[in-house]
């Protein structure tokens, strides 16, 4: 089954006195296979955190659809399979972890001697044992992250939904983020996270969609999207001298030197076959063929700089 559905969903904000309106998202669709980890990339100000409210039914689209396992958004059904950490989680300050997280399994109908094996071993999960009992006026906003997380997935539910779930944290926070995604994920859980750090995207997702100007600019697996393109190919030879000069008109002047022999650069697969033929017939060696990608980032940047100039025109 598909865990999300969303088709052509728009939304327009109308703010102030004179009544004005901000486009956030332009009639996108997307699909979320259940047991996947899908990231939602894109700049601030992208409609992502739209998008998931929308998803959460916080917020009414102006048009189209959007559905969790088949269920209209917002639903009560749809809401009970649903863990979601918002992009800045707010906790009434004065309640400890645990009674916060008791809360929140109260919520969901966790009955009470299941609610609290749950909260113990989730607040040890998130490394919060040592504060779980201290009110949460006195966390640091860190701490505040991992509890968020820590509501997110105490319910079990089949769909976790993260906005920005690394927000606040250092690097050990984040790794530890990141091997809580991977352990729901081989749990069978679907996990759908926005973000804008473009490594725990890479590390993390089996596909992801690029939001930009409200649009979608780009969606897929990240092998295919970052095997889309070779950027350039280098051909790391060695040849007799009296050939260089010749095999460097062939490479159209493009060879530098460095330690491990002499580096042609070129623009396709098919002009550095070309090159290794004429290093061979040359009498020489072809040392390493080195495929240059584009990486995620690059992508990002490219598809977040079309949105941008998209919404300008």
């Amino acid at each position: 089954m598909t865990a999300i559905t969303v088709q052509n969903l728009s939304k327009t904000f109308v703010r102030g006195f004179l009544r004005r309106r901000t486009v956030a998202l332009r009639g996108i669709d997307f699909a979320v296979e259940e047991g996947e980890v899908f990231g939602f990339l894109g700049p601030n100000g992208a409609g992502k955190t739209t998008t998931i409210k929308i998803l959460m039914g916080l917020l009414f689209p102006n048009g189209g659809t959007a559905r969790i396992f088949g269920r209209p958004v917002g639903s009560r059904c749809a809401k009970a399979k649903v863990g979601y950490l918002p992009e800045r989680p707010y906790f009434y300050e004065y309640l400890t972890a645990r009674e916060l997280l008791d809360l929140v399994g109260r919520l969901y109908g966790i009955e009470a001697g299941e609610r609290r094996r749950r909260i113990d071993a989730m607040i040890e999960r998130v490394g919060l044992s040592h504060a779980a009992d201290r009110a949460l006026r006195g966390y640091s906003k860190g701490m505040l992250q991992r509890v968020g997380l820590a509501q997110a997935l105490l319910p079990d539910t089949p769909l976790v939904v993260l906005d920005e779930p690394a927000s606040g944290l250092d690097p050990i926070g984040r790794k530890d983020v990141r091997d809580l995604i991977l352990a729901e994920k081989a749990r069978g859980k679907t996990i759908f996270f926005s973000t804008h750090i473009l490594a725990d995207a890479t590390t993390l997702c089996d596909r992801v969609a690029i939001l930009a100007g409200g649009r979608i600019r780009g969606i897929g697996a990240l092998d295919e999207l970052l095997s889309a393109k070779i950027d350039r190919v280098d051909v790391v030879f060695r040849a007799p001298e009296p050939a260089i000069e010749a095999l460097r008109d062939a490479a159209g002047g493009a060879v530098r030197t460095t330690a491990e022999g002499s580096v042609a650069s070129f623009d396709d697969e098919a002009q550095a076959a070309s090159f290794l033929r004429a290093v061979l017939d040359a009498g020489g060696t072809v040392r390493e063929v080195v495929p240059h990608r584009r990486t995620l980032e690059e992508i990002f940047v490219e598809k977040a700089a079309a949105g941008r100039e998209a919404s300008s025109s």
